[in-house]
């Protein structure tokens, strides 16, 4: 089971954003190792020496001068230089920076300093000459903020990168998904829509093969209905004669063999328009159908006795090919008649998509013989046999006449037991 995004752009853009965010917190370790770290080193070492030399000036004035001194530090350096130390509360050192600054000052005056904080301000205690200098500086000086540097980095880079990343990919998987939903709708016809053959050389190169490819298919599937249509004609013209032949006949030959070569003729005639009709498809153009009557009318006509369930919204109108949904549900019900011993059982639930169930109570299909039914000519040895009758075509037309109109078919396991054969149109 695949898990995870399934879309090309989702998972290339995905990709390019976990790149992008892993450079990005890169560039925040490189950044904080390599430049932010070593200058708020620096700085501290710096603030660290001012303060220190700010005190050692500061006891070498005559009295008279240090006035005009700590004036003139609290006007050019922000500074607040005071002799007489008070008992401050302890300053929180949480901030990487004051630990820093306080590690630095413990270093050059070889004591430890302690900080405190006080009026709006840091205040370091300077022991110089005797003195106890308390010096206050503001708090902005610490304001480096390595965390909100990184978010600012994670968040503006990864955008960036993200932002051209996917316009990028944008760029290399539209056309991928153009030439996806084109493929999807491409049902052999001869008359397709080609691939646009522009962009970068490899989707030139995409669009080129698969316009070359879909050429190569319309034209064998239009060879193939030629042919089998010429077999036609050339089988129905001897099987005419023979009707007439039948019809010549004295009365004297007797009635049971005329009605034997009958019914041989006609399971002839059934066999040769089944290929036909799987050779050609179906390329029958949508009309508006109101899906309930119709259906209804349909079930009916096949098989009287089929009964017929619909659940869901009433009155609803669906653009559909009615001939071919008409085929489909006659050989279905066939089918289900031929091998379900049973009257079956058709159940329309009617959402966003209608679901069509037909549903016998046979011996079933079993799960490992699902897919193989489809195919032409396919047989279950348990279910089928030559005295059933048929052409073994009746399932592969209907998964053919599906695939042509974007419908989707499947065999499930009925309640309690059967076959419960699900054609899902699409809302």
């Amino acid at each position: 089971m695949q898990r995870g995004p399934t879309s090309l752009l989702v998972r290339t853009s995905f990709v390019l954003a976990a790149s992008a965010l892993a450079i990005a917190a890169t560039a925040v370790v490189a950044l904080n190792a390599f430049v932010v770290a070593p200058i708020a080193a620096q700085s501290a070492d710096d603030e660290a020496a001012l303060l220190v030399l700010s005190a050692q000036t500061w006891v070498e004035l005559p009295p008279q001068a240090r006035p005009f001194f700590e004036l003139e530090l609290a006007e050019s350096h922000d500074l607040i230089l005071s002799s007489q130390a008070r008992e401050l509360p302890v300053a929180d050192l949480s901030d990487g920076y004051l630990e820093l600054l306080k590690e630095r000052l413990s270093q050059r005056l070889e004591s430890d300093v302690p900080l405190y904080a006080a009026d709006d301000l840091v205040w370091a205690n300077v022991p110089m000459g005797g003195y106890t200098i308390q010096i206050g500086f503001s708090p902005e000086r610490r304001e480096v903020q390595p965390l909100n540097v990184a978010l600012i980095i994670m968040l503006a880079g990864a955008a960036i990168v993200f932002g051209a990343s996917l316009l990028i990919v944008r760029r290399i998987a539209q056309p991928l998904v153009n030439a996806a939903q084109r493929l999807e709708t491409f049902r052999g016809a001869e008359h397709f829509v080609a691939l646009p053959e522009e962009g970068p050389r490899e989707m030139v190169t995409l669009a080129r093969s698969f316009n070359e490819m879909a050429r190569e298919v319309a034209a064998l599937l239009s060879n193939r209905t030629t042919l089998l249509a010429g077999i036609s004609h050339d089988l129905r013209t001897p099987l005419a004669r023979m009707r007439l032949a039948l019809e010549l006949l004295p009365a004297s030959v007797e009635r049971s063999w005329i009605e034997r070569f009958e019914r041989n003729l006609e399971a002839m005639d059934e066999l040769i328009g089944d290929a036909m009709r799987f050779a050609r498809g179906t390329f029958e153009t949508a009309v508006d159908v109101e899906l309930e009557p119709f259906l209804a009318e349909v079930v009916h006509t096949i098989d009287e006795q089929c009964t017929f369930e619909w659940r869901g919204e009433a009155a609803l109108v669906r653009r559909i090919a009615p001939g071919a949904l008409r085929r489909v549900l006659q050989n279905l019900i066939a089918n289900a008649r031929a091998h379900g011993h049973s009257v079956p059982h058709v159940r329309v639930d009617a959402g966003r998509d209608v679901v069509i169930h037909v549903i016998d109570r046979g011996p079933g299909i079993p799960a490992t013989s699902r897919d193989a039914v489809f195919q032409p000519f396919h047989r279950l040895e348990k279910s089928r046999s030559a005295a059933t009758g048929g052409s073994g075509l009746g399932l592969a037309i209907v998964q053919q006449l599906c695939q042509t109109h974007g419908w989707h078919i499947a065999i499930q396991d009925a309640v309690p037991q059967g076959t419960d054969v699900v054609v899902t149109l699409p809302g």
